[in-house]
């Protein structure tokens, strides 16, 4: 396989199961050195060992990526390892699945802490500390086609490519590319879990992605065969977007 992130310090949220679990796996195979975040223990112990096993350098940090001292204690923590961030994938997220009408706003807030308020703030935290950097962030096809009850997801993913549209701007081609991917349906727990699904009110048709596939996708974006690629959202869906 191939070297594209040897000795580059990896920053992953959400890398305990899913998505970040085979993210961080492939990254610390190509080379990366790995700070695993994730609010399970047990899991993100389990996936340090799986990069030890493979001679990679990885470190579990427990983290609620909705709380800024829980964050900024995280970048610290890699930088004192480290010394850098080369690579943040922002994966992290939580959904609701309540009428919006009956939403609890205290709900609303805490999405939009653990799936915005969280990216904003690690772009904060990271992005002095990077040099020719890359930021990936995972949105969801729900930023363009949505079911119901899933409103605040939904939006907080919008946001989320605004964000991403927005900081390219902003930051210099040179300091850092930031990119998205925006993910189907794909097999994780957070499909399966969803009521939605299971009721039958959100169809599940067509292709369903796998982790390793959206780690590939990731990837690439975060490494210097995308480097002509900055300010995009990619959609991983097997073609989803496309059929509707």
């Amino acid at each position: 396989m191939d070297k594209r992130f040897q000795d580059k310090v990896c920053f992953v949220t959400g890398a305990t199961s899913g998505i970040g679990r085979a993210t961080a796996l492939q990254l610390a195979r190509e080379g990366g050195r790995v700070a695993v975040l994730g609010r399970n223990a047990e899991e993100g112990r389990e996936v340090v060992q799986l990069i030890k096993d493979e001679d990679g350098e990885a470190i579990f940090i427990r983290t609620d990526v909705g709380k800024d001292a829980a964050l900024r204690r995280a970048v610290e923590r890699t930088l004192a390892r480290w010394q850098r961030i080369d690579v943040l994938v922002n994966n992290a997220a939580m959904m609701t699945y309540e009428p919006i009408l009956k939403l609890d706003p205290r709900q609303w807030d805490m999405l939009m802490a653990v799936n915005v308020r969280s990216f904003f703030r690690l772009c904060q935290l990271c992005l002095p500390h990077m040099k020719g950097g890359s930021i990936v962030a995972v949105s969801s096809v729900h930023a363009h086609q949505t079911t119901p009850n899933v409103i605040p997801y939904a939006t907080s993913k919008g946001a989320l490519e605004a964000l991403v549209r927005g900081l390219s701007q902003e930051i210099p081609h040179e300091h850092a590319r930031i990119n998205a991917v925006a993910p189907g349906a794909v097999d994780t727990p957070m499909l399966w879990s969803n009521p939605n699904v299971k009721s039958g009110k959100e169809k599940i048709t067509g292709q369903v992605g796998t982790p390793k596939e959206l780690a590939s996708a990731i990837c690439y974006l975060a490494s210097a065969d995308a480097s002509f690629i900055n300010g995009s959202t990619l959609a991983v869906d097997g073609g989803r977007l496309a059929a509707l």
